[in-house]
């Protein structure tokens, strides 16, 4: 009788632990919820109108998660504690099926998947929508390991060099990163290309991103939303620089856009840097081979 007594002292001792461990997590969580970063899931801000869509669907994905975890732990509990052993010749009741439950964890877990499918399906589609017709068209070449922006309408470019100086831990170096100016409130299209390997463009706070694969054009389009300055980098493994490979996204009015454009005119960097200087043509080329439409 005393073994016994004392069994049902430490169910009812670590029942109470329990209780306190998932008070003080539901508190924390309701106590960090207050802040702004939280609210988006902990994502950049994003600076792009569908960017919204992805922090709801991010949130969406995290909260359905989380109510599953909760409900399989909470049954994964009842479990224990309903069919515990309250005896040593106590054998638990035996059954072989049991059709409502096996509906249950079979159907819901297909419509949850459909859902979640159907779901990603539709923000992919919205992410990668090139129908409008875009404000602004930009040729972005990526190279090892810096970028090159090709203005194809305004037919200005922007060249870039490598951060080298990030690697030393150089003060500045933002001054010297590519610079990639966008007019605000704009669709803006993307043609992303490669001179060399597999790169990925991608802005952080645009909350999307796509390769850039040699012999291949891929383009997606953006609206900007936010003015500011917002750090860009390759989110592909592409070599023993890979991390110095950065830029910048600067969103500015209409009128500081056009301003730039002008600039980069009167600078002299009119025309565009074509694929003349891809890797695979400088090959051929010094091989005696000049690609097509380049003349000596």
């Amino acid at each position: 009788m005393r073994r016994r007594e004392d069994g049902g002292g430490s169910a009812r001792s670590r029942t109470r632990r329990l209780g306190l461990a998932l008070a003080v997590t539901t508190a924390a969580l309701m106590l960090s919820g207050c802040g702004e970063a939280v609210t988006r899931g902990y994502l950049p801000e994003p600076a792009t109108e569908v960017g919204a869509d992805v922090v709801g669907f991010w949130n969406a994905t995290w909260i359905a998660a989380l109510a599953v975890g909760v409900l399989v732990w909470l049954l994964i509990l009842w479990a224990v504690f309903a069919y515990r052993r309250r005896s040593e010749d106590e054998v638990p009741v035996q059954f072989r099926y049991h059709v409502p439950f096996e509906i249950l964890y079979t159907v819901v877990p297909i419509l949850m998947v459909a859902t979640m499918f159907g779901q990603t399906v539709t923000l992919q589609n919205a992410m990668l929508d090139t129908e409008p017709e875009p404000d602004v068209v930009v040729n972005v070449v990526g190279k090892k390991w810096s970028w090159d922006f090709n203005y194809v309408e305004e037919q200005v470019f922007v060249t870039g060099q490598q951060a080298r100086e990030i690697s030393e831990g150089e003060e500045g170096v933002p001054d010297t990163l590519p610079t990639l100016v966008l007019p605000v409130d704009s669709r803006v299209e993307f043609v992303l290309t490669s001179r060399d390997v597999i790169h990925s463009f991608w802005v952080v706070n645009f909350l999307q991103k796509m390769d850039m694969v040699p012999g291949r054009v891929n383009i997606f389009q953006v609206t900007t939303t936010e003015e500011g300055t917002f750090a860009g980098k390759c989110a592909e493994l592409c070599g023993a620089y890979h991390s110095e490979m950065l830029f910048q996204v600067e969103v500015v009015s209409q009128e500081e856009y056009d301003a730039f454009i002008a600039d980069l005119e009167e600078s002299g960097n009119t025309g565009q840097l074509g694929p003349d200087l891809d890797m695979y043509e400088l090959q051929q080329d010094q091989q005696g081979k000049l690609p097509e439409g380049v003349e000596n």
